[in-house]
């Protein structure tokens, strides 16, 4: 079972929904994924409902009017520092450095091809305590129309390598951070249209993906692609009923 205690700066530590229905949203995620929740008053009547499988924190989702979103985080060891970096390699600033309680603190970043990325410097919350584990994040894949560009920037701010995958369609990549597999990058598909910002797509472990896709089906979520084998196991991606896009995986996890 793949629990942490801390994670190596350059490492995906969290994953967070803004949602425009947090109670859909919540029963949504607890039955696809067995999330079950710690609700936190964060003020102006908000509430950041903590995921946790087996006692463990996941994920979390809060409601908002902003559009519907997934928000993947990378661990840094100075959220300002890397946030300065990230604009050197030409990222903008979508929110300044700032404290969130003693849990740690954040900036939110675009990388030059579009998509939005949250930098994590952890204090008292080192993000989740379980991954690569059913209910968990198992992978993120940058989603963009240029991964040569996307590549070039997160290897200078991250220290990421990447490399080819042999045999994929179009350009993909893998990403490492440093010892450990941190996720993949690949061009959005013409069929998704020009339309389709740039965006991280988290991927959630399950036991079995077809069953994670009949669950959703009966839980009012949509497919938005076929189940695919891989190397590693298999994957669908799925739209929650609020139109949030993701991925359920079963196979080979990491530790």
């Amino acid at each position: 079972m793949g629990t942490r205690e801390r994670y190596e700066p350059g490492a995906f530590s969290w994953v967070e929904l803004a949602t425009s229905d947090a109670a859909a949203a919540k029963d949504f995620y607890g039955t696809l994924l067995g999330w079950e929740y710690e609700d936190n008053d964060i003020g102006d009547g908000g509430v950041y409902s903590m995921g946790k499988v087996d006692g463990h924190y996941v994920g979390a989702l809060y409601e908002t009017d902003a559009p519907p979103h997934w928000s993947s985080y990378v661990t840094v060891e100075s959220a300002d520092a890397a946030a300065e970096k990230a604009k050197e390699h030409g990222a903008e600033l979508v929110a300044e450095p700032f404290d969130v309680m003693g849990a740690g603190r954040m900036a939110v970043v675009q990388d030059p091809s579009g998509a939005v990325v949250s930098l994590w410097e952890a204090k008292d919350h080192i993000g989740a305590g379980l991954v690569n584990a059913p209910g968990g994040l198992s992978w993120n894949d940058l989603m963009t129309h240029d991964v040569a560009k996307a590549s070039s920037f997160y290897c200078a701010l991250f220290g990421w390598e990447v490399a080819d995958v042999e045999g994929a369609p179009g350009d993909r990549l893998v990403i490492r951070n440093g010892e450990r597999l941190n996720g993949g990058m690949a061009t959005i598909p013409d069929e998704a249209g020009e339309d389709v910002p740039p965006h991280w797509l988290p991927y959630f472990a399950v036991e079995d993906v077809d069953r994670a896709v009949a669950a959703a089906g009966d839980a009012g979520g949509t497919q938005i692609a076929d189940a695919m084998d891989v190397p590693a196991g298999r994957f669908a991606v799925l739209a929650d009923p609020q139109g949030v896009v993701f991925a359920v995986f079963a196979g080979n996890l990491d530790d």
